[in-house]
């Protein structure tokens, strides 16, 4: 504002000073003699102060004409002028709405018209990083892979564009399927940019898919550093990895490097289900069963588990069924009333041959979890009391047609899987393996889900229990089968070391 009114001020005071200027000008008398080659002109003060003006404007004009002939000159010589800059611009402008509109075309999926404009922004500007990602874009989307390959190897020669060059044909790569090439591509790309969110999400993804796990942990600490990841989030990953090459180097029989993985991964997730089985087997290995009954039982409180029932068991693996059973107490104390629990007690009592304390452990799971395995449990606990073949048999029906329960299912693409993997078999995705029921899950065969405490079962006999229980309105009257093809459902052996897994198969 202050500006604004010492503007105006300065204005009003030129024009009164020119003014002023003027009127002694013209009051002024006498006159201006002007010589020149023998003649001479006579003017007024007015006159001549007009005659000087058309002077200088005649002699600037003259200049600038002699200006533009001298760069007019230089120009036709190829040196840089206001002219050859005038023409640049121009050029340059058209070069960079020829790329606008390619990038335009590109996205909007028109591959013809985004590779005329590439190839027309490519000759206008003359710079190849700019256009160069353009041009094998718009191949890529044409479906000419070769060209799309050659402009990205372009893309390799200048520093500021290497990046990017690598990038697209590691994600070439990934298009055909070659993951040892793309992850080569993907290391040298993390050289350059080793705090690109983006690459460091990729070639996490391609380690852990290639089983390189000490890279992997290398890629994870650089997420962890730029923030990439919660801190939480990268524990657990960072335990996964620890399991990962643990078991590893179990297969390659490194025992050392095998615990010192297994007891990282504890140490990070106390509560994954296969890291807390794994450590406890070291710990017991080692003679500490305390600690091997310390990480078992710390996981079962959180996420109670047949594998972790089973590690249990393993840490004693001579003793009787009812030292078992006592034993076993402190686990499932840690989570008494978790469905696991329920059934795990109901086995104990199976392998002891309490059957009335097995059908009190089992309590309604038959009803209300229906499962093959709960069902199956109901068979043997049957069985065991003397009920009549028919009921057993019904029982047996039921559980083959029944969900399996349970399953590690993998919560990207819902692909079950048989065991724990820290990457998924389907779709490689890293540690998405959850414990859960699948959803639309497919009932199929069954017979060899079955517990394993219930001892060998005959599979024809099972299934001919199925057919005659869809069959026959009522199971009472059922003729029995023949003394050869009848179900055994033995009674519970007394498990070892490993038939103390009392989980599906």
């Amino acid at each position: 504002m202050i500006w604004q009114l010492i503007k105006i001020f300065l204005f009003l005071g030129l024009a009164i000073a020119l003014a002023f200027g003027l009127s002694i000008v013209l009051e002024t008398p006498g006159e201006i003699a002007i010589a020149v080659a023998g003649r001479e002109w006579f003017l007024s003060p007015m006159g001549a102060i007009i005659a000087l003006v058309v002077f200088l404007l005649a002699a600037w004009l003259l200049l600038k004409i002699a200006g533009l002939l001298l760069a007019t000159f230089r120009f036709l010589l190829g040196d840089e002028t206001a002219i050859s800059r005038y023409f640049g611009r121009n050029r340059e402008k058209r070069g960079y709405d020829a790329l606008s509109d390619g990038m335009i075309a590109l996205a909007s999926g028109d591959a013809k018209l985004a590779q005329k404009k590439a190839t027309k922004a490519d000759k206008l500007l003359n710079r190849p990083e700019l256009t160069g990602l353009l041009a094998a874009q718009s191949a890529e989307l044409a479906g000419d892979r070769k060209k799309a390959t050659a402009q990205y190897k372009a893309l390799l020669e200048n520093d500021r564009t290497r990046f990017v060059g690598i990038k697209g044909l590691m994600q070439q790569q990934l298009e055909e399927g070659d993951t040892e090439k793309a992850l080569a591509l993907a290391k040298k790309a993390f050289a350059i940019q080793p705090g690109n969110p983006a690459l460091l999400t990729q070639l996490f993804e391609l380690q852990s898919r290639e089983e390189d796990w000490s890279g992997a942990r290398e890629t994870l600490n650089a997420s962890m550093h730029t923030r990439l990841l919660p801190r939480d989030v990268g524990n657990r990953r960072d335990a996964v990895l620890s399991l990962a090459d643990a078991r590893a180097a179990q297969a390659a029989g490194n025992t050392a490097r095998r615990n010192d993985a297994a007891l990282q991964a504890i140490k990070l997730a106390p509560t994954l289900v296969p890291a807390a089985a794994m450590a406890a087997h070291v710990h017991a290995e080692a003679g500490s069963k305390r600690k091997a009954n310390k990480v078992l039982t710390k996981a079962w409180s959180v996420n109670p588990h047949p594998d972790l029932a089973a590690a249990f068991a393993a840490i004693v693996p001579d003793e009787t069924p009812e030292q078992r059973r006592k034993r076993f107490e402190v686990l499932i104390a840690a989570n008494p009333n978790h469905i696991e629990s329920k059934l795990l007690r109901t086995e104990l009592a199976l392998t002891a041959e309490d059957f009335p304390a097995a059908r009190k452990a089992l309590g309604d799971l038959a009803e209300t979890e229906p499962t093959t395995r709960s069902l199956s449990l109901m068979a043997a606990i049957e069985r065991g009391e003397g009920s009549p073949e028919a009921v057993v048999r019904g029982w047996l029906a039921k559980a083959l047609e029944a969900s399996r329960g349970p399953q590690w299912v993998c919560s990207k693409c819902n692909q079950v899987h048989a065991d724990w993997t820290p990457v998924c078999d389907a779709c490689g995705a890293f540690d998405t393996l959850t414990w859960k029921t699948p959803e639309n899950e497919v009932i199929s065969d069954q017979s060899a889900a079955l517990p394993l405490i219930l001892g060998p079962l005959q599979t024809e006999g099972i299934e001919e229990a199925a057919e005659e229980d869809d069959t026959t309105e009522d199971a009472e009257t059922a003729a029995p089968a023949d003394e050869d093809d009848t179900t055994t459902v033995e009674a519970p052996p007394r498990p070892d070391g490993d038939g103390a897994r009392m989980t599906n198969a």
